[in-house]
């Protein structure tokens, strides 16, 4: 059995310079996971749905969705449910959709981090 693509999801914006965040915060990800994409809810490319039909055409059928989100408000609980029972309809796929990434400790630990290294950074 093979593992799950892994799609790390972000809101999406018009803006580029947004999503050029993302996707420098992805990087990391995207270097060491096989095959991991970043998709975009709305208002960039690619969109689940690019990102999804690509995978599907090189033999994938299984994903996992990373949201970059910090909670899980209505675009979790209700917009990206119903855009991913689309998506296994039309493709004949299976997609997981994982907690947001604001709900890990990981997150917060990392947070700290960034916050202490501000401190060492910052003239007394």
């Amino acid at each position: 059995m093979t593992s799950p693509r892994i799609i790390l999801l972000a809101h999406g914006s018009s803006d580029k310079r947004w999503c050029e965040t993302f996707e420098k915060l992805a990087e990391p990800t995207l270097k060491s996971v096989d095959n991991a994409r970043v998709a975009y809810m709305e208002l960039a490319e690619p969109s689940m749905d690019t990102v999804i039909s690509e995978a599907v055409a090189e033999g994938a059928s299984d994903f996992t969705i990373i949201p970059l989100f910090l909670a899980a408000g209505r675009h979790l609980r209700k917009d990206v449910p119903a855009m991913i029972e689309e998506l296994e309809k039309a493709h004949g796929a299976t997609i997981s959709l994982a907690p947001p990434i604001g709900e890990n400790p990981l997150l917060g630990q990392a947070i700290r981090d960034v916050v202490m290294l501000q401190l060492e950074q910052t003239p007394a």
